[in-house]
Order: C-alpha cells, then structure tokens, then sequence
C-alpha cells in the first residue's frame, strides 16, 4: 500500500477515535454582535427584525455581520430589544 495512503487512513482512525471519545481537537466559538443578539432575544426572522426597526433588510445583515456599526436611534433600539424584547414585540 502507498504511505501517503496508509497514513492518511492512520490519520483518519485516530480522528474517530478521538470524536468517540469526545476529545475536542479545535472549538469555534463565534460571538454574536450586538444587533444579532437583539434580533435572538426577539426571536424574528431578518426581514421582520429590520421591518420593524424602519432599515432595510441589507441594513440589518450588515450590522449583523459586524460590517456595519448601527448609530443613534439605532444603537437604543437594539438596547431595548435586547433588554425588554417584549416591548419591541408589544408594538409590532
């Protein structure tokens, strides 16, 4: 058999026996901006979250994927969602 092949199955073994024996080789940890989070604990889809904070739905997606930093009125909107998600939802 070719080394490279026998030791990528090596390689493979190993990895599945580490998964089975719940061993974590790398963890992701991805942390939420603070305009997706708003959106979490309201728990709307995109175009509802931007609908009802008066952006456009591109608006949102870029606050959310940290492209774009929400300003002003914005910033306290997404404030009272986060802490008071029912009012928000009161009014829609």
């Amino acid at each position: 058999m070719d080394k490279e092949l026998q030791s990528f199955q090596e390689d493979l073994l190993q990895s599945i026996q580490q998964m089975k024996s719940n061993k974590i080789a790398r963890a992701t940890k991805v942390e939420l901006t603070p305009a997706a989070a708003a959106r979490a604990k309201v728990g709307l889809t995109q175009n509802a979250f931007a609908e009802m904070l008066g952006v456009s739905l591109r608006t949102l997606q870029d606050w959310e994927q940290g492209r774009r930093q929400p300003t002003g009125a914005a910033q306290t909107l997404l404030l009272v969602a986060t802490q008071h998600p029912e009012a928000l939802l009161d009014l829609h």
